[in-house]
């Protein structure tokens, strides 16, 4: 698993014009829990580029105060008109210790499905999990390589290892083959064309039976 080393300086005045005057320096306030203590640090934004824009999940080596903690980005909040980054919090691994997070899902091999004109759409791109620091993975994969069209694979379907635990509802589709449109229009027109052929051919034979009575009643009334 990426882990990334980021350095902050401790903030000892929590303040609100304290943080006021340190955003306005450019630092980045951050909180840091889930240990023996709270952290309260700052860090500026070349330090939490690579971790805050990307959608792997990575661990952190928090440089604060002289001491080094093994964490990761629990949430971020942005500024409502700018899109600055206002604050992040940090939660500390602890061993033994549970934790929730969300990590990303990757889709595995090729559909058939696709291959027959089909789209893949991915519809929940995180799953969220509990499990201890030793058993955190950075990532979980779903097989697509057996899906055709019409065909979903569910939160169920997910294979995890030993230690993790799924917190998502094992019944929501994470990723479905769907037929495109012009698809479906082929085979109706497929269905519809073989039922009309159905129908002529019924047509004929009945039109067929009808004359041959005719010709029957006609013959007998002769012989009167």
């Amino acid at each position: 698993m990426k882990v990334l080393e980021v350095s902050g300086e401790i903030r000892s005045d929590l303040g609100k014009k304290n943080a006021r005057a340190l955003r306005r320096e450019g630092k980045i306030l951050c909180e840091m829990y889930g240990g023996d203590e709270n952290v309260h640090f700052t860090v500026v934004i070349n330090e939490v580029k690579k971790l805050v824009y990307t959608s792997q999940f990575q661990l952190v080596d928090l440089n604060v105060g002289g001491k080094t903690y093994r964490a990761f980005m629990k949430e971020i909040q942005f500024h409502p008109v700018t899109d600055e980054i206002q604050h992040i919090d940090f939660q500390e691994l602890v061993e033994g210790r549970k934790i929730k997070v969300a990590v990303p899902i990757v889709m595995d091999g090729i559909s058939p499905g696709v291959k027959e004109g089909g789209k893949l759409y991915a519809k929940v791109r995180y799953l969220k999990i509990k499990t201890t620091p030793e058993h955190l993975v950075d990532s979980v994969h779903v097989d697509i390589s057996e899906m055709m069209l019409g065909q979903s694979v569910r939160v169920r379907d997910i294979v995890v290892a030993d230690g993790i635990e799924v917190m998502n509802n094992p019944n929501i589709p994470v990723a479905s083959v769907e037929v495109p449109r012009l698809l479906k229009l082929e085979e109706e027109v497929e269905v519809d064309g073989e039922e009309g052929e159905e129908g002529e051919e019924g047509a004929e034979g009945e039109g067929g039976e009808a004359a041959a009575e005719s010709g029957d009643k006609a013959e007998g009334g002769d012989q009167g």
